[in-house]
């Protein structure tokens, strides 16, 4: 047998068992998240707010969670929105073919996708110390808009950098500016994965907690303001598990599992839009 079939076997088992790995491990964690939180989630803890002894075991739910975490996560990605599509229209259309900015700017987005949230968290606060800021939504919403900032802006990076050069070369033959042939025939085009990497990142912001918990605070009230602090899910499940309370600590299952629905239903909802997106793409 030659010694490039014996490559490409060997290859191909290590590609086999990564994949058996993940799956295992993504039906280990539903499993244990459906089994464990199942019998604890009641219609009363997504639509109540925590009350006194909530975190002892006695009545309440996590409302202000869901609703902060949504608040936050929408906020951020909104803001990160307004950051990245300026940005990478700028790589792919305004600057020069193999420009060493750009390429500067692609390594550093690459570096910060890497950075843990938690550095994001303490740069965030380190921020509201200097402006006088206290733990609130807006705290929040500035942390984790920088946390997925760089997972936003390379993902429609490399979905803008699909769509063909003759596309572009047709719009400006027909007297379109380039801002006009960014917005009408790029954003178009690419809109499908904009859109993607868009849930994308409001995924990856709902589910952090490193990056909040310096920065967006704690309540068990609703944030009515952007100064207000704002309780998020992923802080909830970590302090309802830090209790000694069993039935404190089966709420916290319940809640992730809550996590885990909206985190699926994100998911499903951007396959949805992509598919009804992709009838305006050229191919």
């Amino acid at each position: 047998m030659k010694l490039r079939t014996v490559e490409e076997k060997l290859f191909q088992l290590l590609m086999i068992a990564a994949t058996i790995l993940i799956v295992t491990s993504l039906v280990v964690i539903l499993v244990t998240v459906l089994v464990k939180g199942l019998p604890a989630l009641r219609l009363s803890m997504i639509t109540q707010i925590p009350k006194g002894g909530f975190y002892l075991g006695k009545e309440g739910g996590i409302l202000n969670a869901i609703l902060g975490s949504f608040y936050l996560a929408g906020g951020a990605t909104i803001l990160a929105i307004l950051i990245s599509l300026p940005i990478v229209i700028y790589f792919n259309v305004y600057a020069s073919k193999g420009s060493v900015f750009v390429n500067l700017c692609r390594f550093s987005l690459d570096v910060l996708w890497g950075v843990p949230s938690i550095v994001f968290g303490a740069f965030g606060f380190t921020i509201m110390l200097f402006f006088g800021l206290r733990a609130s939504l807006l705290g929040g919403i500035i942390a984790v808009a920088l946390l997925i900032l760089p997972v936003m802006s390379r993902a429609m990076d490399e979905v803008v950098k699909m769509v063909p050069r003759d596309l572009l070369n047709a719009s400006y033959s027909l007297g379109a500016t380039r801002l006009e042939t960014s917005v009408k025939v790029v954003v178009r085009q690419a809109l499908p994965g904009i859109l993607t990497a868009v849930l994308i990142a409001f995924g990856r912001g709902i589910g952090d907690a490193a990056s909040v918990i310096f920065t967006a605070g704690f309540t068990d009230a609703i944030p009515t303001s952007l100064m207000r602090p704002a309780a998020t899910l992923p802080l909830a499940i970590f302090f309802q598990l830090g209790t000694p309370f069993p039935e404190v600590q089966e709420r916290a299952y319940a809640s992730a599992l809550v996590l885990t629905i909206m985190i699926l239903v994100i998911s499903i909802v951007s396959r949805i839009l992509t598919r009804s997106f992709t009838k305006h793409v050229i191919k």
